[in-house]
């Protein structure tokens, strides 16, 4: 049971590194420039992006426990 937790941990976090990788790039585009506000929305996105990488390494701990 516990080893579902850990999938699913691990898929949030996976679908957040995308989601913000797709976020930033289409912002970019969507500007075609770099401002302070692509700056502080890619500081953002950062943050959500270490939050995916740690559901990552939290989903494989629970599995492999």
């Amino acid at each position: 049971m516990i080893e579902n937790y850990g999938l699913t941990i691990q898929v949030i976090g996976e679908v957040l590194i995308a989601f913000t990788l797709l976020r930033v790039h289409h912002r970019v585009l969507s500007d075609r420039k770099i401002d302070k506000k692509v700056f502080s929305e890619m500081k953002l996105e950062q943050k959500f992006g270490y939050i995916g990488v740690a559901c990552i390494v939290a989903g494989y701990l629970i599995q492999v426990i």
